[in-house]
């Protein structure tokens, strides 16, 4: 059974809307934990709209899981990795102006200065995923590059609206997640994924992660953070 990593930026966003204290993202994490999730991911982003410094400072301090941190291959955040030691580092790309992340990494294209990154978190002891499309040439380039894992992007598989295209992107997902395993990279997924669109997903035995935040989210609303997680790891089995 694939691993379950929650990504709790969104009970920050929620806090964030109104400056306050409330929801902690915190108390967030203990409950994911206490719900059987295998991780706690968040993404520190450089304007800091949701996670903030703080919150990472306590996560690790708290976190019995595995801590996953989400950043760009930016130099200040990567000082703040250094000193709080995550148990992972994933390397997403980010805009300012997006609202979640848009897709992979193009490492082909910018492959010196991820590779820069890649060689400054090993340094420091921490293994460094790296969130790519479900593209051959993107896995060649992180498995070059001395990744250690993979994170495929799911975005493009969790919206399509007609079965060839679901059906493309899937294959696309086995397909990249058979090479990874055999370039000996671990292989998790995530982006878009939800308590419809996952099920399909779970029959890839390459795929030892899926790490899921916004619908586990937005389900809590309803049902409570503690049962959104149990569904969706009932789903995972």
């Amino acid at each position: 059974m694939a691993r379950l990593g929650v990504n709790i930026d969104h009970v920050a966003t929620l806090r964030q809307a109104r400056g306050g204290h409330e929801p902690d993202p915190i108390i967030a994490a203990s409950l994911v934990h206490l719900a059987g999730a295998e991780g706690i991911v968040v993404h520190l982003r450089e304007d800091r709209r949701h996670i903030q410094d703080r919150d990472l400072t306590i996560l690790r301090e708290t976190v019995q899981t595995h801590l996953n941190l989400e950043m760009a291959a930016d130099e200040a955040v990567a000082k703040i990795a250094l000193n709080i030691k995550p148990d992972l580092v994933t390397l997403v790309p980010e805009r300012r102006q997006e609202l979640t992340t848009e897709g992979g990494l193009d490492v082909v294209e910018h492959r010196d200065r991820i590779q820069a990154m890649v060689q400054l978190l090993h340094e420091g002891g921490i293994p460094v995923s790296l969130f790519i499309d479900p593209d051959v040439n993107q896995l060649r380039a992180a498995h070059k590059i001395q990744a250690d894992c993979v994170e495929l992007h799911t975005g493009r598989y969790a919206n399509t609206r007609r079965q060839q295209e679901e059906d493309a992107e899937c294959d696309a997902l086995v397909q990249t997640a058979k090479l990874a395993s055999k370039l000996g990279l671990r292989v998790s997924a995530g982006h878009g994924l939800n308590y419809r669109n996952i099920k399909r997903l779970t029959g890839i035995p390459e795929i030892e992660e899926f790490n899921i935040g916004h619908s586990i989210i937005a389900h809590a609303i309803f049902v409570g953070l503690e049962r959104a997680v149990r569904d969706m790891k009932h789903l995972l089995d």
